[in-house]
């Protein structure tokens, strides 16, 4: 895969990467109760002002691209999120947009923010190496991805119940066949 990875697609594949090689492979992506509403809360809530909206940047270097949610004062990415918590795979999100933006602007970002809509809540989120570090290895995974070659299931099969490519995957029916 040589194009650019879009940001978005860092989250997914930390959440799954078994689901996300459905995806990227098979376009299963499917329309769960879940994408639903979080795409709908994106809508509504971009009616709101005050607010860059939806800023769109990419790096070949980083070999990303991605839409920012909300960028604040031009230099705080904000990424919105549907739920009442956030994840390590959000923080990942998040950095990445970071990198996107410094390398547009040529200014170090050292924090974003999370902002979920289940409690209405912001999250500082500062970010590290350890997060940039993060971006490059899933970035790098994601462009080795093979069509012929997916990855193992997950080993978390409560992901598995609300998983939009559930029906493609058979966790638990390609186990009883000896499948990894």
């Amino acid at each position: 895969m040589n194009r650019l990875v879009n940001v978005s697609m860092l989250n997914q594949y930390l959440y799954c990467p078994r689901r996300f090689w459905y995806i990227l492979f098979y376009n299963t992506q499917g329309s769960n109760y879940y994408r639903i509403d979080g795409k709908t809360k994106h809508k509504n809530q971009s009616r709101r002002g005050g607010w860059t909206k939806e800023r769109y940047f990419e790096s070949k270097e980083l070999g990303l691209k991605g839409k920012i949610d909300i960028l604040e004062d031009n230099i705080t990415p904000v990424e919105r999120k549907r739920g009442t918590d956030y994840y390590t795979n959000d923080e990942i999100q998040l950095a990445g947009y970071c990198m996107l933006l410094e390398k547009n602007i040529n200014e170090r970002i050292d924090s974003g923010i999370i902002y979920l809509f289940g409690t209405d809540q912001r999250f500082e989120i500062k970010i590290t190496e350890w997060h940039r570090n993060k971006v490059k290895e899933v970035t790098k995974d994601i462009k080795n991805m093979k069509p012929d070659n997916p990855p193992k299931f997950n080993e978390n099969p409560s992901k598995c119940r609300k998983c939009s490519a559930r029906e493609y995957c058979m966790p638990e029916e390609s186990k009883k066949l000896g499948e990894d």
